[in-house]
């Protein structure tokens, strides 16, 4: 960065990598996972190649600029407690650790100085081994030092709500987490454990898949966890999710509705979910990440109801 002033130059590696970001993923469009290579491999600016995340630590400010660029948390394997807990405050607002437990080490002031001049920083989110999600772009807005950690907006209408918001700003700032954040690390995480492929039809376009909720969204055990999930297409979703079909919890078999099976219509009724009747479920290879059997037999005995 010879001869170019510092903020240019944090600006301009920050366009960049926003730019790289949007063309891998079409503008959030196209179901993308960072590998580790790419990650450190990076973008190029000023002819200089700039790695994206650090070789070890979370925290990466990379030489020459004011601020710390990216934050990055670790995959946990499904059952496994993670090494730091980057959880939703009373706020709504995820908070994310510090490095160590000096407030002053060189990786937390570089956050510090995201933090005061209200720069814009990606997270990397491990779903799977080398593999990451990354939400973009996220900003701290508080820091918390007798907990050691900041506070992250991870939308922009989170940056303008007030510090002392009531019950009605929390509830918001939740929802505005977990659709920025939860559902599309459930969905990425999922659509890997299935290998992405559906997990009734085997299709393997992942940009036709969503991970569905065994249990849903708002029961008490509808988590956004892999052993609560399924990746299944978009027309098998919408199928589960209105009990024209269902997944027996012991032979973890696809069993269609009778009525659905007795009607008559088009291809798309034989082929896409008449013919799955009686097809095994295919399932994680890792059997942590396979569904739930509790969950299954629960969500089962609310699809035998709606027979």
């Amino acid at each position: 960065m010879p001869g170019q002033d510092e903020s240019d130059y944090d600006a301009a590696v920050r366009a960049s990598v926003e730019r790289w970001l949007e063309e891998a993923t079409d503008g959030g469009r196209r179901f993308h996972l960072f590998t580790a290579e790419e990650l450190r491999r990076g973008v190029v600016v000023a002819g200089e190649r700039i790695p994206l995340v650090a070789p070890q630590q979370g925290i990466w400010k990379p030489r020459g600029l004011r601020a710390a660029l990216s934050i990055r948390t670790t995959f946990t394997p499904p059952g496994q407690p993670p090494p730091y807990d980057d959880v939703v405050g009373a706020d709504g607002l995820l908070r994310y650790k510090y490095r160590g437990e000096d407030p002053d080490h060189a990786d937390n002031r570089a956050l510090r100085a995201a933090l005061e001049a209200a720069l814009p920083l990606v997270w990397f989110w491990g779903v799977a081994r080398a593999l990451y999600e990354a939400i973009w772009p996220v900003w701290l807005v508080g820091e918390e030092r007798s907990e050691r950690q900041f506070a992250v907006a991870v939308h922009p209408e989170q940056r303008r709500l007030p510090a002392a918001g009531g019950e009605a700003e929390r509830r918001y700032a939740e929802r505005l987490t977990r659709a920025r954040v939860h559902q599309p690390l459930f969905r990425a995480r999922v659509i890997e454990a299935y290998r992405r492929r559906c997990a009734m039809c085997g299709l393997g376009y992942a940009s036709l898949l969503d991970a569905a909720h065994i249990l849903p969204d708002g029961h008490p055990r509808g988590d956004p966890v892999v052993p609560n999930g399924l990746s299944l297409c978009k027309i098998h979703h919408a199928a589960f999710d209105q009990d024209l079909l269902g997944v027996h919890p012991d032979r973890l078999v696809v069993e269609v509705r009778a009525d659905v099976l007795r009607e008559r219509d088009g291809p798309m009724l034989v082929y896409g979910l008449q013919a799955m009747h009686g097809r095994p479920l295919l399932v994680p290879a890792s059997p942590a990440a396979r569904p739930d059997p509790s969950r299954l037999e629960e969500r089962w005995e609310a699809f035998r109801r709606a027979v």
